[in-house]
């Protein structure tokens, strides 16, 4: 069908070379060198692309069509009754033989396709029957992880409240320490002043009599040129002791005042020492307790993810069962 549009395009191709020769020639043209032609890739391309540029129109089909149709009617009717029989009894039996063939194939698919399904649903059962077990194990490391957790949150309340009293206390003996140092300067002051107000005192009594002896013709004679006071030895040395005793009380307080609140401020140290070392061991201990919510936290979250995981892979065997 589709030679009767193609035949006249490759004449025309070969028009030049059919006219030049004569009827031998021609003949040799299309049994040698037409064929020798086309043996070359870039004419064979060309030779394609022309084959396949021909439009045959919807009608011409349709004719050729009808003509083949009409052509096997005939060459049916004009065959032997007994052949035409043998030849569809020769189809009908090779068309048998597929389709047996064709049966056995699928008996054997689907008997595989089962033993396959079975093994499938076993190891599907066994996987089940695991995942329910660490579904089992994981629920019960769940209940001990909350109980765990119950229990350091007891442990973090108590360490906290043993933290606040202990703080409670170190304010307390800070504040104390501070009145007590507070107290302490101000004794001091008030010694201070009153030494100072003794010396001053003294120094009055001491003009004072001064004065009145200077006046007096039978007392000016103890007194020298250069108006030192020239009194007895004894009642001097007398009056140096009770100073210098008076003097050395009032150091041995001072000194022992010195004593406290050196021993004040050390104390004051020390509590500082203790509310620092109360501190970093707070922050240790609630960077563990961090820690250990973060590990709760973590294990707990592996925990639903696998329990999860296992859940969506139980349901995949059901449909096999069903099967």
């Amino acid at each position: 069908m589709g030679h009767r549009l193609f035949v006249p395009r490759l004449l025309a191709t070969s028009k030049e070379d059919l006219l030049q020769a004569d009827f031998e020639g021609a003949l040799k043209f299309f049994r040698v060198q037409l064929p020798k032609r086309y043996r070359a890739e870039e004419n064979a391309r060309r030779l394609m692309e022309q084959a396949c540029n021909i439009k045959v129109p919807t009608k011409k089909l349709k004719k050729y069509e009808r003509e083949y149709q009409a052509m096997r009617d005939s060459q049916l009717q004009q065959e032997d009754p007994i052949d035409r029989y043998k030849r569809e009894n020769r189809r009908l039996q090779e068309a048998s033989m597929r389709l047996e063939q064709e049966n056995d194939d699928l008996a054997h698919e689907l008997v595989t396709s089962k033993i396959a399904l079975r093994n499938d649903l076993d190891q599907a059962e066994d996987k089940a029957d695991v995942l329910n077990k660490e579904l089992l194990l994981t629920k019960q490391k769940l209940v001990e992880t909350e109980d765990e957790k119950k229990r350091q949150e007891e442990e973090t309340a108590q360490l906290k409240e043993v933290f606040r009293r202990e703080l409670e206390k170190a304010e307390f003996e800070i504040k104390k320490t501070t009145a007590i140092i507070a107290e302490y300067k101000q004794i001091c002051s008030q010694l201070s002043m009153r030494l100072e107000k003794q010396q001053a005192a003294s120094k009055e009594e001491l003009d004072v009599v001064k004065g009145k002896v200077m006046s007096c013709e039978h007392c000016s004679e103890v007194f020298s040129k250069e108006g030192t006071l020239q009194m007895p030895a004894v009642s001097r040395d007398n009056r140096d002791q009770d100073i210098d005793e008076e003097k050395e009380s009032l150091k041995k307080q001072l000194r022992e005042m010195e004593l406290d609140l050196a021993q004040t401020k050390l104390q004051l140290v020390e509590a500082k020492c203790k509310i620092q070392e109360l501190e970093h061991q707070r922050g240790v201990l609630m960077n563990e307790i961090q820690a250990a919510k973060n590990s709760w936290f973590s294990k707990t979250l592996n925990s639903i993810k696998t329990v999860t995981g296992a859940q969506a892979q139980t349901p995949a065997a059901s449909p096999k069962e069903g099967m």
